[in-house]
This record gives structure tokens, C-alpha cells and sequence, in this order.
């Protein structure tokens, strides 16, 4: 098993996960079918994760990118730009946790299990308004129908009875379609599925041509970088984005024009050096020609390149 592990690391050189994968499988077929004991790796060689510079866009890209978007996809695009949303998080926004007048998200339950406020574009509160009455359209309509229902978190249907047909705990990005819960039985609608946002943000990066790779996750990164870039302390990028540590935020610093800590080179300070760049020949096949010619065509004395070839040079060669 020990070599097997690290054939795949040494040999075939997948990622770490992929190792991680196969040595979760192998735990569970000793423990859950064999019950087997399973013994410590002695000497097992870990495959190791690179560590990957994150994808930022600038302001030009990011408006290119949303030019080929509309839409709710567009929507939650965003407030992953403008809020520093991860995708989930945005997905599953609920009625209640907008206040536009303060233009502020509150993130319930987001990674790691904690809540953060975070800020919204006054930009945006006309758009939001618009879908936060499509959906009080929509509840009033599934109501009427029976239906209305949505899913809350923990045990808190059983405290609040009536709280899984109010609207304020309605998703704000509601899915297309309701589901038949058999457990509750009744009919309750999820959000949005966030597939539905990576489709339509892959198919505008390619409509607009970028040369980057556009993902979801790539407008949490430029939000955060813009937000650097700005002039904003790190600390309070920090409590925006909800990372525990600061070392997290730090890596976003990484990616800036300037660098890191600012840092210029030294080229940006050479002026009128009359530095100009030489554009190769035309004709690249004729002025090699020369030098690329058989030697053994060549007539006798000729020099080439300042040496002197002689025609016969193969000929001593094959005699000695």
C-alpha cells in the first residue's frame, strides 16, 4: 500500500489531492469492509500542493466580463466583485439579510461557520430592490398554491413554526424549480444552484476574450486586490472577506503592480537613455543564408563568418 501511495506521487506525479483521494479510499476499505487494523506508512512520500498566485482581473476585465453577463448570474457576479462574496455565500442569501439603508450583507453561516457584515454598493440597491420584489411575487404566488416553503437552518423550523413561509427568510436568489421534501413533506424551494453562476461566468470570460482564467472566486480576488490597491488597511480587508487569520488576507498583496511591499524597479527610473529596441530582419531566411550553407558547396578560400573553409574538408575527414 506504502508503494502504491508513492508510486503515485514519485511515478505518475498527480496532485496532492489525487494521492488524498486514494489514501481516504484505502482507509475506508480497512476500516468500513475489511475491519482491518490499519498500520502507520512508513516512509510514504506525500505528494506536495504547489502553491498557486491567484488570478486577479483588472477594472477593465471586470467590465468586460459583466458586458457579456445578464441577469440574475450577473446579479450575484456582482456582489461577489462589490461585496467580496464568496459564491455560496451569495447564492444562498436570504430576504433578511440586505439592509439597504445602511448598504449593508450580513453573511450568515459562512466558511467556518461564522457571521460577518460586509458592504453594499449603493449602486446596487436599485437592482436589489427590483429581485427582492420578484421574489415577494413569487412567495405570494407559491403560497396561494400551497406551497411557499423553504429550508431553515438547524433545528430552527421546530422553534419557529411559521418562520419557513415567511418571506423574510425566503432565498433572494430563489431556484428555478421547488422540490418535494419527503422528510417535512411538503414543498420547499432551495436557492439558486451555484453551477448555474460558474456557467454563465466561464461562457462572458470567453465571449470576452480574456487571456486570464475567469472563474467565480477570480472576483473575490480583484475585490480584495482593489481594495489594497486603494489604500485600505489590511485589517479591515480582513474582516470583509472573513478570514480568520491575517496571513490569509496577506497573500493578496502578492499580486499587486507595484508588488508586495511597493517595491519599483530600477528600470522605471532610467529616462532618456535613448533605449530603443531592434527589430529582427525581414527576411530572416536570407540573412542566414550564409551561415547555413553546406560547407562542402563552398569553392576553395572562401571565408565565412572570418574563417577560412575549404572545400575538401569532408574529404580529409573519410581518408584518415
Amino acid at each position: 500500500m506504502t508503494s502504491f501511495l508513492t508510486d503515485l506521487a514519485t511515478v505518475r506525479r498527480v496532485a496532492a489531492s489525487t494521492q488524498n483521494q486514494a489514501l481516504g479510499a484505502l482507509l475506508f476499505l480497512y476500516r468500513e469492509v475489511l475491519q482491518t487494523p490499519f498500520g502507520w506508512l512508513e516512509g510514504l512520500v506525500r505528494a506536495k500542493k504547489p502553491a498557486r498566485r491567484t488570478t486577479v482581473l483588472t477594472s477593465d476585465d471586470v467590465e468586460r466580463v459583466l458586458t457579456e453577463m445578464s441577469g440574475v448570474p450577473r446579479l450575484i457576479t456582482l456582489l461577489m466583485y462589490w461585496s467580496g462574496l464568496r459564491l455560496l455565500e451569495a447564492c444562498s442569501l436570504r430576504v433578511k439579510d440586505l439592509d439597504l439603508e445602511r448598504h449593508e450583507i450580513l453573511v450568515r453561516h459562512g466558511k467556518g461557520g461564522r457571521d460577518r457584515l460586509t458592504m453594499l454598493a449603493s449602486t446596487l440597491e436599485e437592482e436589489l430592490r427590483a429581485q427582492r420584489r420578484l421574489v415577494a411575487d413569487l412567495h405570494r404566488r407559491e403560497v396561494g398554491a400551497g406551497r411557499g416553503y423553504v429550508a431553515l437552518p438547524d433545528a430552527l423550523a421546530a422553534k419557529l413554526p411559521s418562520a419557513p413561509r415567511d418571506l423574510r427568510w425566503q432565498r433572494l436568489f430563489p431556484a428555478t424549480r421547488a422540490y418535494h421534501d419527503p422528510f417535512a413533506r411538503r414543498w420547499v424551494r432551495h436557492h439558486l444552484h451555484e453551477t448555474v453562476v460558474q456557467r454563465a461566468v466561464m461562457r462572458a470570460g470567453r465571449k470576452a476574450r480574456l487571456m486570464k482564467p475567469v472563474t467565480c472566486h477570480t472576483f473575490r480576488h480583484s475585490f480584495a486586490t482593489h481594495l489594497i490597491e486603494a489604500g485600505y488597511d489590511i485589517r479591515t480587508v480582513q474582516e470583509l472577506l472573513g478570514h480568520r487569520i491575517v496571513e490569509t488576507t496577506m497573500a493578496y498583496t502578492h499580486v499587486l503592480n507595484r508588488g508586495g511591499r511597493g517595491v519599483r524597479s530600477p528600470a522605471d527610473a532610467l529616462t532618456g537613455l535613448g533605449l530603443e529596441i531592434v527589430s529582427p530582419p525581414a527576411d530572416v531566411s536570407s540573412s542566414t543564408r550564409d551561415r547555413l550553407t553546406d560547407p562542402v558547396s563552398l569553392s576553395k578560400g572562401r571565408t565565412v563568418e572570418g574563417r577560412q573553409v575549404s572545400s575538401r574538408w569532408k574529404q580529409r575527414r573519410f581518408n584518415k
